[in-house]
């Protein structure tokens, strides 16, 4: 687990989660980084990476959003621009390692790995982040600025949410292995000293807005109401065009049976919270082993997560990329375990059930089997 300056997790999560900042120094001793730039510039090329290029020129910003190519960078001034590619961890298994260093967070709560490279002077601007961060330097050195200012007030021409007004209150330079934890909504402003790449690891905090509309689409496929509207006792009105007394507490009584419980919550957040992004696909296996192969190769080898798999439990159901499992009792100990460390190592038995999910999961390109 990743250093916190020599607190215990439950002491930072009850002092410094979502309420102040901490900086932590040799957070992660003898950290270098996981990738080169080239190898971060190859990655914007993908297009099933995410990534945004943004230069400041004469004072004013651009952005251009990925996937890039060689042009974008053959015009780029030597100074004042930042490359940031998101979900690092669906490409590298050293990025994964590296979240997996952040457990004391629930997996439920965490988004991805983000990383950023930016020659001198480059950034992105002051600005604030609606969620919990962690800013973890790698190659070279940057300067933070951060301030609890309430001030929100946004550049209007910018393609960036870029602070109108900042006033910053303290500021370090974070080199190889240092840490900055911010919570939601506290301003930051981070500036290359140097040839430097950051890394984000960055938390889910959906809006309030965004969870009751998404619990309605969940519902909208679980409603159950037979019946149709009907008014038998229908009086003639002098205005035709006017919405009826009758008619509005009809309505109001049918929309009264929209019920949930305990378990449409669990599953709505099993669902919601491991559903890969809308650019996310996996690759099916071109020749699928037969299932007795692939259970003797995971009781012997193990078997892995794709990097690009979320997955999530509650009791003894299982949410993997936005499905839902149920398990036996042997399942639930195997799958937690996959849950919890993305990976089984020695599974020992295997049920018949358990070893029929796993299947379903490497036709799905969800698992993979260690080699």
């Amino acid at each position: 687990m990743i250093s916190l300056g020599g607190l215990a997790p439950k002491v930072f999560l009850r002092d410094y989660w979502q309420k102040q900042p901490l900086l932590i120094r040799d957070a992660l001793p003898g950290f270098k980084g996981l990738l080169t730039r080239d190898a971060l510039i190859s990655l914007a090329y993908s297009e099933e990476a995410q990534s945004r290029l943004v230069v400041q020129r004469n004072g004013r910003w651009q952005l251009k959003h990925g996937p890039l190519d060689d042009r974008d960078f053959a015009r780029l001034p030597e100074k004042q621009w930042t490359l940031l590619v998101q979900d690092v961890n669906h490409f590298l298994p050293s990025a994964r390692e590296l979240l997996s260093k952040f457990r004391f967070i629930p997996h439920a709560r965490l988004d991805d790995l983000m990383v950023s490279y930016a020659p001198k002077g480059g950034g992105i601007g002051p600005h604030f982040d609606s969620y919990d961060v962690f800013l973890l330097q790698g190659l070279g050195a940057r300067r933070w600025q951060i301030s609890a200012q309430l001030d929100d007030a946004f550049i209007e021409d910018a393609p960036l949410r870029i602070l109108k007004n900042f006033y910053p209150e303290q500021e370090w330079v974070l080199e190889a292995g240092d840490m900055l934890y911010l919570p939601p909504k506290y301003a930051h402003n981070g500036i290359a000293e140097d040839d430097c790449m950051t890394y984000s690891i960055g938390f889910r905090a959906p809006s309030h807005e965004e969870l009751m509309t998404q619990f309605l689409v969940f519902l909208q496929d679980r409603v159950a109401a037979p019946g149709r509207y009907a008014d038998p006792d229908l009086q003639l009105q002098s205005h035709p065009s006017v919405l009826s007394p009758a008619m509005l507490s009809q309505v109001r009584t049918i929309l009264n049976k929209i019920k949930w419980n305990q378990n449409d919550i669990e599953d709505f957040l099993g669902i919601y919270l491991s559903e890969p992004k809308p650019h996310v696909f996996f690759e099916q296996p071109e020749k699928p082993v037969p299932l007795r192969d692939f259970v003797r190769s995971v009781r012997e080898k193990g078997l892995e997560l794709d990097l690009k798999s979320r997955m999530l439990c509650r009791r003894d159901k299982f949410f993997i990329n936005g499905e839902i499992f149920t398990g036996s009792v042997e399942a639930c100990r195997l799958l937690t375990e996959l849950a919890d460390d993305y990976e089984l190592t020695s599974p020992g038995n295997i049920d018949k059930a358990t070893g029929e999910i796993l299947y379903q999961w490497y036709l799905n390109g969800y698992v993979k089997q260690k080699i």
